[in-house]
């Protein structure tokens, strides 16, 4: 089987696994009665309030298990960098269930959880000899060596996505479609380096590519899946279950494939989800005012009447070009 075929394969499987069980979690979660607590401040949501969570599962699951029957370093340790992350946030989502509160675990209580998967996966990147500690620069022909560095370095690029992806979670299918056109993009510029291996004779590794590929798609197809259940009105959501693995996932299909800097450009939403806290924080200290009705962003368009859909549309859209953009000016290493 071709690697392209293999890769197609796995995103049709991956899709259908996500469709077949996502009633099933629907159905469990409902009857676990774990079910979302909306912000106070959230006044628009507040018809959210009890719509069944965790839905991160659905695609998580099907990620995982492909992950496991292609059975290389990169697919296995992505899939399981994901599920510590995803264990982190069932722990903060079972807290805010049991005490039905929006608080979940404390912050130095996740980032601690955050900064030890993250260190896991810099040693990895480091010890690897399929990346060594290598990153590509977008727009030049130059390949950093960090050495040892690229393990804060990579612990940075995690912790810095997977909190981003959190932030974006935020109206239904959101988080969904614009991770649906991160890992599109990411899909094909894996296969383009995956032909550049082979056609290298570079055998073995192109073979970590391509599954690091299946990871990739595998994710993209249950996500896609799950969006059938998260689009407006979301009978389900992802949690934090869900984000903080979505984002893991988004972190190590970059950081795998030596392209992490290109997570500005293809997860250009996220990046700007970030900003606009950090923005509106900083702001708000210095002057006592607010640049945004409310941040992120996608609160403060929701605030001046834009629908959910249509916030939805607009920041999947611009993904889009930006994971354009990312296979315009990326280089395979």
């Amino acid at each position: 089987m071709s690697g392209g075929i293999k890769l197609l394969v796995y995103f049709i499987a991956s899709c259908a696994f996500s469709v077949i069980i996502a009633p099933l979690v629907i159905k469990l979660m409902s009857r676990l009665k774990a079910k979302q607590t909306v912000l106070g401040y959230v006044k628009q949501h507040e018809y959210k309030s009890g719509t069944p969570t965790m839905g991160g599962f659905i695609f998580l699951i099907p990620a995982l298990v492909f992950s496991l029957v292609e059975f290389k370093a990169l697919s296995i340790v992505a899939a399981a960098i994901a599920t510590g992350f995803c264990l982190v946030g069932f722990l903060d989502d079972f807290i805010k269930i049991r005490f039905s509160r929006n608080l979940g675990l404390k912050p130095y209580q996740k980032i601690i959880g955050q900064v030890g998967l993250s260190a896991a996966a810099g040693y990895f990147v480091y010890a690897s000899g399929f990346i060594g500690g290598d990153i590509a620069l977008p727009f030049t022909d130059v390949t950093l060596n960090l050495s040892w560095g690229i393990i804060p370095f990579v612990m940075l690029v995690y912790i810095a996505t997977t909190n981003s992806v959190n932030l974006t979670d935020g109206l239904d299918g959101l988080a969904g479609y614009t991770s649906l056109a991160y890992f599109l993009g990411f899909a094909l510029l894996i296969f383009l380096t995956y032909k550049d291996a082979l056609d290298g004779g570079d055998t073995a590794y192109a073979e970590q590519v391509l599954s690091l590929g299946v990871f990739c798609v595998s994710m993209f197809g249950g996500v896609l899946g799950y969006l059938i259940f998260n689009g407006f009105p979301a009978k389900i959501m992802m949690g934090d279950t869900g984000s903080l693995a979505l984002g893991a996932a988004c972190a190590s299909v970059a950081v795998f494939l030596k392209n992490p800097l290109l997570i500005l450009s293809s997860g250009i939403m996220f990046v700007w989800s970030s900003i606009s806290v950090i923005l509106q924080v900083l702001y708000f200290k210095l002057t006592k005012k607010r640049i945004f009705l409310m941040a992120p962003f996608h609160h403060h368009l929701e605030m001046k009447g834009l629908h959910e859909s249509k916030i939805v549309t607009i920041y999947f859209v611009v993904s889009l070009i930006g994971g354009a953009l990312t296979l315009i000016f990326a280089r395979t290493v």
